[in-house]
Protein backbone atom coordinates (compact mmCIF):
# COMPACT_ATOMS: atom_id res chain seq x y z
CA UNK A 1 0.00 0.00 0.00
CA UNK A 2 1.01 3.53 -0.58
CA UNK A 3 1.86 5.94 1.88
CA UNK A 4 -0.14 8.92 1.54
CA UNK A 5 1.81 12.06 3.37
CA UNK A 6 0.40 15.33 4.39
CA UNK A 7 2.80 18.16 4.45
CA UNK A 8 1.40 21.75 5.36
CA UNK A 9 4.13 24.17 4.81
CA UNK A 10 5.62 22.73 1.54
CA UNK A 11 6.64 26.13 0.11
CA UNK A 12 9.65 26.85 2.53
CA UNK A 13 12.94 25.26 2.08
CA UNK A 14 12.58 21.88 4.96
CA UNK A 15 9.08 21.49 3.42
CA UNK A 16 9.69 21.43 -0.38
CA UNK A 17 12.84 19.13 0.18
CA UNK A 18 10.60 16.74 2.15
CA UNK A 19 7.71 16.61 -0.19
CA UNK A 20 10.08 15.86 -3.22
CA UNK A 21 12.37 12.73 -1.21
CA UNK A 22 8.98 11.49 -0.17
CA UNK A 23 7.28 11.57 -3.96
CA UNK A 24 10.78 10.18 -5.16
CA UNK A 25 10.35 7.17 -2.84
CA UNK A 26 6.56 6.21 -4.21
CA UNK A 27 4.48 8.19 -1.04
CA UNK A 28 1.64 9.95 -2.08
CA UNK A 29 2.01 13.29 -0.98
CA UNK A 30 -0.17 15.93 -0.41
CA UNK A 31 0.27 19.81 0.18
CA UNK A 32 -1.26 22.33 2.34
CA UNK A 33 -0.38 25.48 2.10
CA UNK A 34 -1.65 29.28 1.27
CA UNK A 35 -1.98 28.31 -2.24
CA UNK A 36 -2.83 24.54 -2.42
CA UNK A 37 -2.42 22.83 -4.46
CA UNK A 38 -4.59 20.44 -2.43
CA UNK A 39 -5.91 22.86 0.18
CA UNK A 40 -5.88 25.93 1.24
CA UNK A 41 -6.02 27.35 5.07
CA UNK A 42 -9.89 27.60 5.80
CA UNK A 43 -10.53 24.45 3.85
CA UNK A 44 -11.96 23.19 6.49
CA UNK A 45 -13.66 20.17 4.50
CA UNK A 46 -10.81 19.32 2.38
CA UNK A 47 -7.94 19.26 4.77
CA UNK A 48 -10.16 17.07 7.05
CA UNK A 49 -10.32 14.80 3.63
CA UNK A 50 -6.60 14.99 3.68
CA UNK A 51 -5.84 13.69 6.77
CA UNK A 52 -8.41 11.21 6.77
CA UNK A 53 -6.66 7.96 6.24
CA UNK A 54 -3.05 9.64 6.01
CA UNK A 55 -0.07 7.97 6.84
CA UNK A 56 1.67 10.82 8.21
CA UNK A 57 0.93 14.20 9.00
CA UNK A 58 3.87 17.07 8.75
CA UNK A 59 2.99 20.60 9.23
CA UNK A 60 6.30 23.29 8.73
CA UNK A 61 3.77 26.15 8.31
CA UNK A 62 4.50 29.84 9.83
CA UNK A 63 5.94 32.65 8.45
CA UNK A 64 9.59 33.03 8.60
CA UNK A 65 11.50 34.41 11.37
CA UNK A 66 13.82 35.95 8.63
CA UNK A 67 12.29 39.76 9.42
CA UNK A 68 12.05 42.54 11.60
CA UNK A 69 10.46 41.96 14.42
CA UNK A 70 7.53 44.89 14.33
CA UNK A 71 4.40 44.81 15.81
CA UNK A 72 2.88 43.57 12.35
CA UNK A 73 5.23 40.57 11.62
CA UNK A 74 5.12 39.52 15.17
CA UNK A 75 1.64 39.45 15.04
CA UNK A 76 1.89 36.87 11.41
CA UNK A 77 4.57 35.46 12.77
CA UNK A 78 2.12 33.57 15.98
CA UNK A 79 -0.55 33.59 14.24
CA UNK A 80 0.60 32.04 11.00
CA UNK A 81 1.67 28.87 13.49
CA UNK A 82 -1.26 29.16 15.90
CA UNK A 83 -3.66 29.04 13.35
CA UNK A 84 -2.68 26.72 11.13
CA UNK A 85 -2.02 24.18 13.67
CA UNK A 86 -4.98 24.42 15.27
CA UNK A 87 -6.90 23.45 12.28
CA UNK A 88 -4.68 20.43 11.46
CA UNK A 89 -5.80 19.77 15.04
CA UNK A 90 -9.57 20.09 14.80
CA UNK A 91 -9.35 18.38 11.52
CA UNK A 92 -7.53 15.46 12.87
CA UNK A 93 -10.19 15.37 15.69
CA UNK A 94 -12.96 14.97 13.65
CA UNK A 95 -11.26 12.20 11.15
CA UNK A 96 -13.38 8.76 11.00
CA UNK A 97 -9.46 7.45 10.57
CA UNK A 98 -6.85 9.94 12.08
CA UNK A 99 -3.29 9.44 11.22
CA UNK A 100 -1.17 7.63 13.48
CA UNK A 101 1.75 10.11 13.48
CA UNK A 102 1.37 14.20 13.56
CA UNK A 103 5.08 15.82 13.28
CA UNK A 104 5.01 19.54 13.62
CA UNK A 105 7.68 22.17 13.20
CA UNK A 106 9.23 23.56 16.82
CA UNK A 107 12.50 24.88 17.53
CA UNK A 108 15.46 24.94 19.23
CA UNK A 109 15.27 28.24 20.09
CA UNK A 110 13.17 27.54 22.79
CA UNK A 111 15.60 26.94 24.90
CA UNK A 112 17.25 30.10 26.77
CA UNK A 113 21.07 31.49 24.96
CA UNK A 114 23.61 28.87 26.86
CA UNK A 115 27.19 29.18 27.12
CA UNK A 116 27.29 27.00 30.10
CA UNK A 117 26.01 23.20 28.83
CA UNK A 118 24.16 21.89 26.09
CA UNK A 119 19.86 21.70 26.44
CA UNK A 120 18.75 18.52 26.16
CA UNK A 121 14.94 17.19 26.09
CA UNK A 122 15.17 16.42 30.08
CA UNK A 123 16.96 19.14 31.43
CA UNK A 124 17.33 22.22 28.93
CA UNK A 125 15.80 25.28 30.03
CA UNK A 126 12.92 27.68 28.31
CA UNK A 127 14.57 31.23 27.90
CA UNK A 128 12.79 34.44 27.64
CA UNK A 129 11.46 36.61 25.16
CA UNK A 130 9.33 37.04 21.67
CA UNK A 131 10.77 34.05 19.88
CA UNK A 132 10.66 31.94 22.99
CA UNK A 133 7.50 33.11 23.39
CA UNK A 134 6.35 32.41 20.05
CA UNK A 135 7.58 28.68 20.25
CA UNK A 136 5.95 28.01 23.28
CA UNK A 137 2.48 28.91 22.39
CA UNK A 138 2.93 27.06 19.22
CA UNK A 139 4.29 23.80 21.10
CA UNK A 140 0.89 24.77 23.78
CA UNK A 141 -1.45 24.44 20.95
CA UNK A 142 -0.48 21.53 19.49
CA UNK A 143 -0.56 19.36 22.74
CA UNK A 144 -3.67 20.94 23.61
CA UNK A 145 -6.38 18.61 21.86
CA UNK A 146 -7.02 15.28 22.90
CA UNK A 147 -6.12 12.99 20.12
CA UNK A 148 -6.36 9.18 21.34
CA UNK A 149 -5.63 7.98 17.85
CA UNK A 150 -2.68 10.08 16.93
CA UNK A 151 1.10 10.13 18.28
CA UNK A 152 2.10 13.63 18.05
CA UNK A 153 5.66 14.98 17.85
CA UNK A 154 7.19 18.62 18.46
CA UNK A 155 9.84 18.87 16.41
CA UNK A 156 12.69 21.23 18.06
CA UNK A 157 14.43 22.01 14.85
CA UNK A 158 18.58 23.77 14.98
CA UNK A 159 19.91 25.59 11.87
CA UNK A 160 19.08 23.14 9.07
CA UNK A 161 21.97 23.08 6.61
CA UNK A 162 22.04 22.03 2.54
CA UNK A 163 22.15 23.87 -0.38
CA UNK A 164 19.66 26.06 -0.62
CA UNK A 165 18.59 26.71 2.91
CA UNK A 166 19.84 30.02 5.55
CA UNK A 167 23.78 29.22 4.82
CA UNK A 168 23.65 30.84 1.26
CA UNK A 169 23.92 33.98 2.42
CA UNK A 170 26.93 32.97 4.95
CA UNK A 171 28.45 31.46 1.52
CA UNK A 172 27.95 35.14 -0.07
CA UNK A 173 29.26 36.69 2.91
CA UNK A 174 32.65 34.62 3.30
CA UNK A 175 32.97 34.94 -0.87
CA UNK A 176 33.02 38.65 -0.23
CA UNK A 177 35.82 38.51 2.49
CA UNK A 178 33.24 39.10 5.68
CA UNK A 179 33.44 35.33 6.51
CA UNK A 180 34.82 36.39 9.72
CA UNK A 181 33.07 35.30 13.03
CA UNK A 182 29.66 37.76 14.17
CA UNK A 183 30.94 39.50 17.89
CA UNK A 184 28.44 40.43 19.90
CA UNK A 185 29.07 43.18 22.38
CA UNK A 186 26.64 46.06 24.29
CA UNK A 187 23.67 47.71 22.35
CA UNK A 188 21.28 50.22 23.61
CA UNK A 189 17.80 49.05 24.02
CA UNK A 190 14.65 51.09 24.28
CA UNK A 191 11.85 50.53 26.09
CA UNK A 192 9.40 49.39 23.17
CA UNK A 193 11.97 46.23 22.28
CA UNK A 194 12.40 45.03 25.90
CA UNK A 195 8.23 45.25 26.36
CA UNK A 196 8.23 43.16 22.85
CA UNK A 197 10.93 40.81 23.85
CA UNK A 198 12.69 41.68 20.87
CA UNK A 199 15.95 43.09 22.14
CA UNK A 200 19.31 40.80 22.37
CA UNK A 201 21.17 41.27 25.13
CA UNK A 202 25.13 41.16 25.33
CA UNK A 203 25.99 37.69 25.51
CA UNK A 204 28.94 35.30 24.81
CA UNK A 205 31.81 37.31 23.48
CA UNK A 206 34.51 36.37 20.64
CA UNK A 207 32.10 34.40 18.31
CA UNK A 208 31.65 31.55 20.96
CA UNK A 209 28.01 31.39 20.69
CA UNK A 210 26.82 28.17 19.90
CA UNK A 211 26.10 26.75 16.69
CA UNK A 212 23.43 24.19 16.66
CA UNK A 213 22.33 22.92 12.99
CA UNK A 214 21.20 19.88 11.30
CA UNK A 215 21.76 19.01 8.43
CA UNK A 216 18.36 18.23 5.90
CA UNK A 217 19.17 14.51 5.44
CA UNK A 218 18.99 14.04 8.85
CA UNK A 219 15.93 16.00 9.63
CA UNK A 220 14.54 13.29 6.70
CA UNK A 221 16.36 10.35 8.81
CA UNK A 222 15.13 11.32 12.21
CA UNK A 223 10.95 11.67 10.27
CA UNK A 224 11.69 7.75 9.48
CA UNK A 225 13.43 7.06 12.34
CA UNK A 226 10.09 8.34 14.55
CA UNK A 227 8.04 7.20 12.27
CA UNK A 228 9.27 3.42 13.29
CA UNK A 229 10.02 4.46 17.17
CA UNK A 230 6.14 4.49 18.48
CA UNK A 231 7.76 5.00 21.88
CA UNK A 232 9.09 8.50 21.18
CA UNK A 233 6.00 10.96 21.67
CA UNK A 234 6.74 14.50 23.20
CA UNK A 235 9.17 17.09 22.36
CA UNK A 236 12.45 16.16 19.99
CA UNK A 237 15.57 17.96 19.21
CA UNK A 238 16.52 17.81 15.47
CA UNK A 239 20.36 18.84 15.69
CA UNK A 240 23.52 17.34 15.51
CA UNK A 241 25.19 15.95 18.24
CA UNK A 242 28.45 17.72 17.79
CA UNK A 243 27.46 21.65 18.36
CA UNK A 244 29.36 24.28 17.02
CA UNK A 245 30.30 27.92 17.59
CA UNK A 246 29.71 30.52 15.72
CA UNK A 247 33.86 31.41 14.91
CA UNK A 248 34.35 27.89 14.07
CA UNK A 249 31.12 27.02 11.88
CA UNK A 250 32.91 30.81 10.05
CA UNK A 251 36.12 29.45 9.95
CA UNK A 252 34.96 25.86 8.61
CA UNK A 253 32.92 27.25 6.04
CA UNK A 254 35.98 29.40 4.65
CA UNK A 255 37.95 26.18 4.43
CA UNK A 256 35.20 24.47 2.23
CA UNK A 257 35.16 27.21 0.28
CA UNK A 258 38.77 27.80 -0.22
CA UNK A 259 39.05 31.09 1.45
CA UNK A 260 42.00 32.65 3.38
CA UNK A 261 41.00 35.07 5.53
CA UNK A 262 37.26 36.90 6.62
CA UNK A 263 36.51 39.62 8.15
CA UNK A 264 34.33 39.82 11.31
CA UNK A 265 31.75 41.79 11.96
CA UNK A 266 31.40 43.39 15.18
CA UNK A 267 28.02 44.28 17.34
CA UNK A 268 27.33 47.53 15.52
CA UNK A 269 27.62 46.56 12.41
CA UNK A 270 25.49 43.46 12.63
CA UNK A 271 22.70 45.87 13.83
CA UNK A 272 23.17 47.85 11.02
CA UNK A 273 23.49 45.45 8.44
CA UNK A 274 20.39 43.56 9.81
CA UNK A 275 18.38 46.84 10.18
CA UNK A 276 19.45 47.13 6.41
CA UNK A 277 18.27 43.68 5.38
CA UNK A 278 15.27 43.57 7.54
CA UNK A 279 16.07 41.15 10.00
CA UNK A 280 17.02 40.81 13.57
CA UNK A 281 20.73 40.07 15.09
CA UNK A 282 19.16 37.65 17.78
CA UNK A 283 19.75 35.26 14.52
CA UNK A 284 23.25 34.96 14.56
CA UNK A 285 24.16 36.38 18.46
CA UNK A 286 22.13 33.89 20.16
CA UNK A 287 23.95 31.09 21.76
CA UNK A 288 21.99 27.87 20.37
CA UNK A 289 23.35 24.72 22.47
CA UNK A 290 21.27 22.19 21.74
CA UNK A 291 22.04 18.35 21.99
CA UNK A 292 19.79 15.27 20.44
CA UNK A 293 19.43 13.74 23.61
CA UNK A 294 16.02 11.70 22.68
CA UNK A 295 17.43 10.44 19.60
CA UNK A 296 20.94 9.35 20.13
CA UNK A 297 19.76 7.63 23.54
CA UNK A 298 16.58 5.66 20.96
CA UNK A 299 19.63 4.79 18.90
CA UNK A 300 19.32 6.90 15.77
CA UNK A 301 23.13 7.24 13.84
CA UNK A 302 23.45 10.68 11.98
CA UNK A 303 24.50 10.71 8.59
CA UNK A 304 26.35 13.84 9.15
CA UNK A 305 27.42 14.51 12.47
CA UNK A 306 30.35 16.98 11.95
CA UNK A 307 30.10 20.09 11.04
CA UNK A 308 33.52 20.74 8.95
CA UNK A 309 32.80 17.83 6.72
CA UNK A 310 28.81 18.84 6.02
CA UNK A 311 30.22 21.98 4.94
CA UNK A 312 32.35 20.66 2.46
CA UNK A 313 29.70 18.57 1.14
CA UNK A 314 27.33 21.10 1.02
CA UNK A 315 29.59 23.65 -1.02
CA UNK A 316 30.72 20.48 -3.29
CA UNK A 317 26.98 19.84 -4.05
CA UNK A 318 26.34 23.43 -4.93
CA UNK A 319 29.58 23.51 -7.30
CA UNK A 320 28.44 20.43 -8.95
CA UNK A 321 24.88 22.10 -9.75
CA UNK A 322 26.54 25.32 -11.29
Amino acid sequence: MIDRIVIAGASGFIGDHLARVFRAEGSEVKLIGRTGPDARWGETTRIRQLVDGADLVINMAGKSVNCRYGEANRREILRSRIETTRELGEAIAASDNPPPLWLNSSTATIYRHAEDHPQTESTGEIGQGFSVSIATTWEDEFFARDLPGTRRVALRMAIVLGDGSALVPLINLARAGLGGPQLDGPWPSTAARREAGTYHAFGAAGGRQKFSWIHIDDVVGSIRFLREHDEIDGVVNLASPNPSDNRTMMRDLRHALGVPFGLPAFRWMLELGTAAIRTEVELVLKSRWVVPERLTAAGYEFEHPFLDETLKSIVAERAARA
